[in-house]
């Protein structure tokens, strides 16, 4: 480890740097993990040490050429600057107390001990030294090493004190859970079902923070499965918990929604990375709850459940404070069709094609991601032929694509042209005779050219009574 660890020059400067200062400093967290686990290499160094860590990043600052600017900041007693593509941040060794009504702790001076202390999790507390005499040197107190090779994540102290103290980190032991495929250890587990009313005091910025990174990660279901398990998830995302479970009618029963929403998540991670498709995966059946109805004659059905989601879906961003903005729009546009493709593939006319295609713009091809993923039927034969009927209408979409021009449709003939054409000022007609050009060249009666278009507002104009003005020479 010392060998490789530390190979980067930042290191070196970092331990000449304290030398000269008369102290001592340390790598920890992160870096030290991920190097252990091979993760690739890590962008963010955390350095503790033994005094100020802001005259630290200072003398640093002045050892390394051109002298990167340091960043202060003065209540966190912490100072980060950026050394090629690397973020150093630099903070005094500390010890910590908490109140019950704030996770922002009361800091005090301390030693290494104190520092491993208060950090979250064994893994998170190992140390390398930066001392020339030690340089490179593992300090692990609490056995981190020992929770890597058996993939467990386990706090330093009492978990009951640990989550208490900063109910954040029953977000981040489940979020490392799910991004490592590591176990929880049962002590913790119990103690983040105990304190999880606790996640009232987080903010809704920082959830969100570790929300996404759970989304993010290779298998999100294992992350959804904590939080449900340990009750977090009633705080959190209500919507999502509301879909669990089967209701029984006279013989007939649905799918348990929650954990075919899982499936879909984990479904689109295979095919994805963006976030705001894996949010829309994750959303995509919460009109369900509330729209469940039984009948005798159908049985359970959800009718309109897309529409009743996308609406749920602006409440939802709303209430976590996450942005109101075209990301938003996105999630809610494709749970408002997100069975439009389903219904497609069982007869895939190109009328209903154009019709999607105008309808879901630069989010056509999302939204077939999306429903791709929303199969989950286990029988072998089903599957097969719904992914083979939504070969046929990704084929169908980009040969309309080619011939029609549908996405993002502007009409091949304006409110103007129809005006000068009949000498009309803004009126109702032009909206119809609009609307009848637009209905045509999706239906496919005429093709979406501005020929074809005039002949027809020319037809449509005198079915409502309308004279053309013939322009004078």
């Amino acid at each position: 480890m010392k060998n490789n660890a530390l190979k980067h020059p930042i290191f070196k400067i970092i331990s000449q740097s304290a030398e000269a200062l008369g102290i001592d400093a340390y790598v920890i967290g992160g870096f030290v993990r991920d190097f252990i686990l091979k993760r690739g290499q890590h962008k963010d160094i955390d350095i503790v040490a033994i005094g100020s860590g802001i005259d630290l990043a200072r003398q640093v600052a002045k050892n390394i050429p051109n002298h990167p600017k340091v960043q202060i900041f003065k209540t966190y007693g912490t100072a980060m600057l950026r050394y090629e593509d690397i973020e150093v941040e630099f903070v005094g060794a500390r010890k910590e107390s908490y109140t019950e009504e704030s996770r922002n702790p009361i800091v005090e001076n301390g030693t290494l001990e104190d520092d491993q202390n208060r950090r979250d999790f064994t893994i998170n507390a190992m140390a390398l030294d930066l001392n020339p005499s030690r340089f490179g040197d593992l300090l692990d107190p609490f056995d981190g090493l020992k929770d890597l090779d058996a993939k467990l994540i386990r706090t330093p102290l009492d978990p009951d004190i640990t989550y208490s103290d900063d109910p954040l980190r029953m977000m981040r032991a489940i979020r490392f859970a799910t991004q490592l495929n590591f176990t929880i250890e049962n002590a913790s587990l119990i103690a983040i079902s105990k304190n999880k009313d606790r996640i009232k005091i987080i903010t809704k910025e920082r959830i969100v923070v570790e929300l996404n990174k759970i989304l993010e990660s290779e298998v999100p279901s294992i992350g959804f499965l904590l939080l449900e398990q340990t009750g977090l998830l009633d705080y959190i995302l209500p919507e999502l918990v509301a879909l669990k479970g089967i209701d029984e009618k006279e013989g007939q029963r649905h799918k348990d929604n929650f954990y075919h929403t899982l499936e879909v998540v984990d479904n689109i991670a295979q095919n994805t990375d963006d976030l705001w498709l894996r949010w829309a995966a994750l959303l995509h059946d919460i009109g369900k709850a509330p729209t469940k109805k039984f009948s005798k004659k159908v049985g359970w059905t959800f009718h309109g459940h897309e529409f009743e989601g996308s609406k749920m879906v602006y409440r939802l961003f709303k209430r976590l404070k996450m942005p109101l903005n075209e990301k938003m729009k996105f999630v809610q546009k494709l749970v408002l069709m997100s069975s439009r493709p389903i219904a497609l593939a069982q007869d895939v006319t190109d009328s209903a094609v154009r019709r999607l295609v105008f309808d879901a713009g630069d989010y056509v091809d999302d939204l077939m991601i999306l429903c791709e993923a929303d199969i989950t039927t286990k029988n072998p034969r089903k599957f097969k032929k719904y992914h083979n009927n939504f070969k046929l209408v990704r084929d169908k979409i980009i040969e309309v694509e080619e011939r029609d021009q549908i996405r993002n449709f502007q009409p091949p003939i304006s409110g103007e042209e129809i005006m000068a054409a009949f000498g009309l000022k803004p009126s109702r007609e032009i909206g119809t005779i609009k609307e009848r050009i637009k209905e045509a060249i999706l239906e496919g009666e005429i093709p979406n050219e501005h020929k074809a278009a005039y002949d027809l507002m020319l037809e449509e104009g005198k079915r409502l009574g309308l004279t053309q003005v013939i322009a004078s020479d």
